[in-house]
């Protein structure tokens, strides 16, 4: 009686069906038919939203009320990955993430399935991993990050990435950095790094917790998520024409040989300077001045 009367596993999806231009819409239908099949003594509830908002809030309340076994799968872009990340964190909700956008970057960088039929397939093996979170405070208010922090010429990119019409992906992100650097003037920045304060003119930093960002970009190539560090990556003031040389190397993880380029490790960072903004995980995230402290283990993932 007891093990009829005991709760049932939930699944709990929650799709945006516009990511990827319609893509996670379209595949929605067999992700819920695969794991209705593959997973049939487990409660499934399939939920849908078309606005940032209303995901949020489908999402948190999900988590909250998730009990040890239970998942909160999420299904889109980065951004959906990022209400997942500070839905679940700090609760007995397992995230899983089922990269159906353009960039995917979290995903891929967490060590979970590129595509959506693989991260479904992992999703019904169960294997999770506890990982690390970034937590961000801007004058704005605090939330976690699960890949990247960024400001500068980085965060120009992505900003301008994510206001263009024509989404290409990588390609997008690309063909903005091309033309953002070519108006682009290096920034100067007060940093605080573990206590330790500094000035540095550089084109950018980077604080990452997984080491991909802009469709692919591997800025901190080496980044575990689960070493209960940050991984910082300062490029230097630089020409042009280093700069652009640069550039297609940081998809393959080989710029950080440059000497333009410092890599440090720490616990918490904190930065600030003129003109900047906040960019986490894809997403515009506050003003200056941020603080990205280190949160180990703080969240159950789904991975490969």
């Amino acid at each position: 009686m007891s093990r009829e009367l005991a709760k049932r596993r939930l699944i709990s999806v929650v799709c945006n069906e516009r990511s990827g231009g319609g893509k996670a819409g379209r595949a929605l239908p067999k992700v819920a038919a695969r794991l209705h099949e593959a997973v049939p003594d487990a409660e499934m509830h399939v939920v849908t939203s078309t606005s940032f908002e209303a995901a949020r809030d489908l999402t948190r309340s999900v988590a909250i009320t998730a009990q040890p076994g239970d998942v909160v799968a999420v299904m889109g872009g980065d951004g959906m990955a990022h209400l997942g990340v500070n839905a679940c964190a700090g609760t007995d909700a397992t995230l899983a993430v089922i990269p159906a956008g353009t960039g995917n970057d979290l995903a891929r960088g967490a060590g979970i399935p590129g595509s959506v039929t693989e991260a479904v397939e992992a999703l019904i093996r169960g294997k999770s991993r506890r990982i690390d979170l970034s937590r961000l405070t801007t004058p704005s208010g605090t939330c976690y990050v699960g890949a990247v922090v960024s400001s500068g010429y980085d965060a120009r990119v992505n900003r301008a990435t994510n206001d263009i019409r024509l989404r290409l992906g990588a390609l997008s992100y690309g063909y903005i950095a091309l033309r953002e650097l070519a108006a682009f003037s290096p920034l100067h920045y007060r940093l605080t790094i573990d206590g330790v304060e500094r000035e540095v003119s550089a084109m950018m930093v980077a604080i990452a917790n997984t080491g991909l960002f802009g469709g692919g970009m591997r800025i901190a190539p080496d980044a575990d998520p689960a070493d209960g560090l940050l991984d910082v990556t300062i490029i230097h003031e630089a020409s042009r024409r280093k700069l652009l040389r640069l550039l297609p190397s940081v998809y393959t993880g080989k710029f950080i040989t440059n000497p333009v380029v410092e890599r440090l490790r720490a616990k918490v960072v904190r930065f600030d300077g003129d003109d900047m903004f906040v960019m986490g995980d894809g997403e515009e995230l506050g003003a200056v001045p941020a603080t990205v402290a280190i949160e180990p283990g703080v969240l159950n993932l789904i991975v490969g």
